[in-house]
């Protein structure tokens, strides 16, 4: 508590915004700052800054976006949890996506709610975040009841992430380091745990789902 003029205040809830579109830190941080109890301290354009700035600032919430260049907003959460164990991470993503809630939480992840969320319930989000409360997109949450686990190994998710730009199976093993033959056998597990007709499709299932 801060006491000013006699009157006792709540201190500010101090916020990092981690986006990398320069357009939406600024609307998000135009709408925070008008809440008298929340003050944004730093923004950040990618993951890897993101995690700069939260051992930096020791902010208490961390909005995070998803889908950042190099470093994602699922492995910065993990770093920034780690970084600041103080700080509590709240993604705020474009990509309702079943997937994502699962690794975010599984990463350290506070609260998932997706952007199109109006300002005063995002606002709470981050009081209820800040408070120790898990915050949860109720339709994704609920999907991801149903859609279970992501069932994909790690060298599976890689292989599909590299087949989805169209590389061939000797250009991915060329690229990390596997015969062809692994990453054939990898690629038709991932198509047979997708459902999938072959692998550009096991790749938009993987995709929509967020398992890659």
């Amino acid at each position: 508590m801060v006491t000013e003029g006699g009157v006792e205040q709540r201190a500010r809830i101090r916020l990092l915004i981690a986006d990398d579109q320069a357009l939406v830190r600024g609307a998000l941080a135009a709408l925070l700052e008008l809440e008298d109890d929340l003050e944004v301290v730093g923004t950040a354009a990618d993951g890897a800054q993101a995690v700069r700035e939260a051992r930096a600032l020791a902010p208490d919430v961390c909005l995070m976006d998803v889908q950042m260049p190099d470093v994602d907003g699922v492995e910065a959460t993990c770093r920034v949890v780690e970084a600041s164990p103080q700080t509590r991470v709240l993604i705020v993503t474009t990509f309702a996506r079943p997937g994502y809630l699962r690794s975010a939480l599984d990463a350290g992840a506070s609260g998932f709610i997706v952007k199109d969320t109006p300002a005063e319930r995002l606002a709470d989000a981050v009081r209820r975040v800040h408070s120790g409360l898990r915050v949860l997109d109720p339709t994704l949450a609920e999907e991801s009841l149903f859609d279970g686990a992501n069932p994909l190994s790690e060298r599976e998710r890689q292989v599909l992430r590299l087949a989805a730009d169209g590389r061939t199976a000797g250009a991915i093993a060329g690229e990390i380091y596997l015969s062809q033959g692994t990453v054939r056998n990898l690629l038709s597990a991932a198509i047979g745990k997708t459902g999938a007709q072959n692998r550009a499709q096991a790749a938009r299932i993987a995709g929509d789902k967020g398992w890659i």
